[in-house]
């Protein structure tokens, strides 16, 4: 036992209130590169709360640990060393937080850890899965702000490390505020080097162009696969849509661990102290090290048709475009309308203005309203204003329609669902959707 935690230990054996300054000597001692924490009340929690209690009902403070990533593996344009990079830091950072909970125990406090990454609680999909946002509580508790790649990047370190997340059922006396201006420089490389178009200059991240791509060896992708193998009538129906390579990388995936296809985002992010003067020294040598080889390297890009994401994909001749399906389906009438908004694709919807109003009967009574104009979807409680397309429809009948597993005419014929308005405008709304 570490002698101060031990004399720590002697005259609080059951300490009820840390220090800040305890807690964060305690945290960098067994490892971590940084730390904040937050306060089970605080207003920006209110969506992780409910999970946060359930997981551990005598959590009183979050804690948001920092471990550093090795800055040149993440930028290595070969995907096998950045994935064991993810790897070896996911499990020191979870190794630390263990660590950390272990002295705490000494002094009184009790703790649980959150997985830094995988695994997650999939037996939510396709809800969420994980179990507290490492990102939110990180932002919150002051150890970095989010870039526009959507991922958390701290004013010395830039996005080169992997953030983990603990409970502990003490007070403290103080607690870490967010940061009050962002390290991102808005320098615009994250936008330029992403296969998939996936980033916009207003920080908004496409989801699903990223995810299909990113985690084409996992989740919905791994979905597909599976449905595939039971169509396909034989091994040259299969071979027709999978490669060897894409069969052996799914091996890969289940036995060895996760494979991600993409982190070219934070890998060319020049943010924080100690990168950003190496980029601003020198610019266009820093594009030619660091964001050329990404954009240049011959790959496989995976993207649903008819997206941006497969216009920016053609759009770079040194990407192979591999064509993927959308199979996350919703289970519910909650996670339809939770989900229209990612699922939605603006490519789809030019030209389009169109409300529709929901009533759902049965098992998930509900109304909602769920309107698309200049390209932009948008879901409301309740019926506000007037409407193109009026649909009344059993709630589970709706689910089955959506992941054609019902019929729209046997639907309407069972009058288990209801049309007031043009039938077409429910085609032109499916159509928008992926």
């Amino acid at each position: 036992m570490d002698t101060d935690l031990g004399e720590m230990a002697k005259k609080r054996p059951h300490i009820a209130k840390l220090t800040f300054e305890d807690l964060l000597r305690i945290c960098l001692e067994a490892g971590a590169d940084d730390a904040g924490f937050i306060e089970l009340g605080r207003e920006a929690l209110s969506a992780e709360r409910e999970d946060i209690l359930r997981i551990f009902p005598g959590t009183q403070t979050i804690v948001s640990i920092v471990k550093r990533a090795n800055r040149e593996s993440l930028q290595s344009p070969s995907l096998a060393v950045v994935d064991w990079e993810f790897a070896k830091v996911n499990t020191a950072s979870s190794d630390i937080a263990d660590k950390i909970i272990r002295s705490l125990n000494i002094l009184g406090v009790r703790g649980v850890a959150i997985p830094p990454g995988f695994p997650m609680d999939i037996t939510r999909w396709p809800g969420k899965i994980w179990e507290v946002s490492h990102k939110t509580v990180a932002v919150e508790a002051g150890v970095g702000q989010m870039g526009k790649h959507r991922v958390v990047i701290h004013p010395r370190f830039g996005d080169h490390f992997l953030l983990d997340t603990f409970l502990i059922d003490s007070k403290l006396d103080r607690y870490s505020r967010p940061l009050d201006e962002s390290p991102c420089i808005n320098c615009g490389l994250c936008i330029s080097v992403c296969p998939v178009g996936a980033i916009s200059k207003d920080g908004v991240l496409d989801f699903m162009a990223c995810s299909m791509h990113k985690y084409h060896d996992l989740f919905g992708n791994f979905q597909e696969w599976v449905e595939e193998i039971v169509s396909s009538k034989d091994v040259r129906a299969y071979r027709a849509k999978f490669r060897d390579r894409e069969t052996i990388s799914r091996w890969q995936s289940l036995t060895y661990g996760h494979s991600y296809r993409c982190s070219y985002c934070m890998a060319v992010c020049p943010a924080g102290e100690e990168t950003v003067e190496l980029y601003r020294s020198g610019k266009e040598d820093y594009a030619e090290r660091h964001v050329k080889p990404l954009k240049t390297k011959r790959e496989p890009v995976y993207v649903i048709s008819g997206t941006l994401a497969e216009k920016v994909a053609k759009g770079n001749d040194s990407k192979e475009v591999r064509y993927v399906r959308n199979t996350i389906r919703p289970v519910s009438v909650g996670s339809f309308l939770q989900g229209a908004g990612i699922l939605f694709n603006p490519e789809k919807a030019k030209g389009l203005s169109l409300t529709l109003h929901f009533e759902f009967t049965g098992k998930e009574q509900k109304m909602a309203t769920i309107s698309i104009s200049d390209q932009k979807l948008q879901v409301q409680e309740g019926h506000p204003g007037k409407c193109n397309l009026y649909i009344k429809a059993n709630s589970e009948t709706w689910i089955g329609i959506l992941n054609e597993e019902i019929s729209l005419m046997k639907a309407l014929i069972s009058r288990r669902l209801k049309l007031k308005g043009n039938p077409a405008l429910l085609k032109k709304f499916k159509s928008c959707m992926l």
